[in-house]
């Protein structure tokens, strides 16, 4: 056992896995980039007042967040999500509306380590700041599903729902609070614990004592003004008309106080019913405002890297892709040779990996074999006094054939293209 290892709750993440992660974050970027959206890199750690404004009686706060005093006697804290932090951003630097961002980095909550959550984890995510128009709320959700689409995903399933106004849902939670006051005795007692702290989080419980008296709550469609009734309406026609799938969902009331009017969540078939949900999000109001900043309206969604690549595993889609390089050099007179024409390749713009130690031509050959790489580039004694290397494809029928060493690259680059063909074919 050695002497160190990583801390509870967070995991060393390892090649080739470590290349899906990479590969998963930019087909995000592409996603958003192409609906104009510009990528924000937030600090990793923030005054604790900025989390603090998601919500006070919040777990988030109250129990997961990691902070600390540092060493300038400012109390601080890694960011346990992300929202507040673009938030905190847009009231520093008020750029111009609407504001449309995404981001993708970890962060950090300490709580209990399960299949799927680790303190130290993944998300990539988009805000919309300075925009109140229920179809700007069609398109932040289209991008996501538009994202699970380009995984391979198959079994996901859109949930939505609208808290309404501020006085909407102020109005909701004390119908709520008196409703499930009346039948305290059948909650279960973490129900009651959540209920002195807020109402809305008891319609969270997956608790099987609690769903009766959940299924007889009331709902939130109830107490709607006109104003947030009509923009939900075009939510959902929005998506109807894009052939968006969704399903109400009026128990849906998200994880952090600032939630307003459209909120939605995503969860994979795949996964266990208490821990499917891969991401979700919803518009927001007063964030910016307790920051610092102007009164703005806001929209986005996070969406978890690792829970999502669950569901890809589960459905067989979307895999680590292969750590394989395009060329292999196998060096026989000391390793020279292979140091120049590797530099020479990569500055082709073509992957070259070679052995190492002078080892003899079979464990070179082994390496070769091991790198995937569809050629080998095999250099002795003999191909340096003629002036050649041999080219040896790996992985077709062709044979090998000397290569004049001028011209290594534009040979190279042919035979790339020939083993393509034939992988294809």
């Amino acid at each position: 056992m050695p002497e160190f290892q990583h801390s509870p709750g967070m995991r060393d993440i390892l090649p080739p896995e470590s290349g899906r992660w990479r590969r998963f974050q930019a087909v995000f970027a592409e996603v958003a980039g192409a609906a104009g959206y510009g990528e924000i890199m937030p600090p990793l750690m923030e005054d604790i007042g900025v989390f603090q404004r998601v919500g006070e009686h919040t777990d988030v706060v109250t129990k997961e967040m990691y902070d600390f005093i540092d060493k300038g006697e400012r109390h601080v804290a890694l960011r346990p999500e992300q929202t507040a932090s673009v938030c905190r951003a847009f009231a520093q630097h008020r750029p111009i509306t609407p504001w449309k961002v995404f981001y993708a980095g970890p962060n950090f909550r300490y709580e209990k380590p399960q299949r799927g959550r680790y303190r130290q984890f993944d998300q990539v995510g988009i805000e919309v700041l300075g925009a109140d128009d229920p179809y700007l709320d069609v398109e932040v959700i289209v991008l996501a599903w538009e994202f699970y689409l380009r995984l391979g995903l198959q079994q996901v399933t859109l949930l939505l729902n609208s808290l309404g106004e501020p006085q909407d849902r102020a109005n909701y939670t004390a119908a709520l609070k008196d409703y499930f006051e009346q039948h305290l005795d059948a909650l279960s007692p973490e129900s009651r614990v959540t209920l002195t702290k807020n109402p809305l989080r008891v319609l969270d419980s997956k608790r099987p004592a609690d769903a009766a008296v959940l299924a007889g709550a009331p709902r939130i469609a109830s107490f709607y003004s006109a104003e947030a009734a009509a923009h939900f309406e075009a939510v959902q026609q929005g998506l109807t008309d894009l052939g968006i799938p969704f399903t109400l969902d009026t128990s849906l009331v998200r994880g952090l106080d600032y939630y307003r009017r459209t909120t939605f969540e995503f969860q994979g078939g795949t996964l266990d019913s208490a821990q499917n949900a891969l991401g979700g999000g919803g518009r927001y109001d007063g964030l910016v405002e307790s920051l610092g900043g102007p009164p703005t309206h806001g929209i986005g969604f996070a969406l978890g890297l690792d829970r999502t690549l669950l569901a890809c595993d589960d459905e067989g889609v979307f895999a680590a892709p292969p750590a394989a390089v395009n060329v292999f050099v196998v060096d026989t007179t000391g390793g020279l040779e292979a140091l120049r024409i590797t530099a020479e390749l990569r500055a082709a713009g073509i992957s070259a990996d070679r052995a190492y130690e002078n080892r003899s031509m079979k464990s070179q050959m082994k390496g070769a074999d091991r790198s995937g790489a569809p050629i080998a580039i095999i250099v002795g004694s003999n191909e340096i006094e003629a002036g050649v290397v041999t080219l040896r494809p790996l992985r077709g029928a062709d044979v090998q054939r000397p290569v004049a060493r001028g011209a290594l690259v534009t040979e190279v680059i042919q035979a790339l293209e020939q083993a393509a063909k034939e992988a294809t074919a």
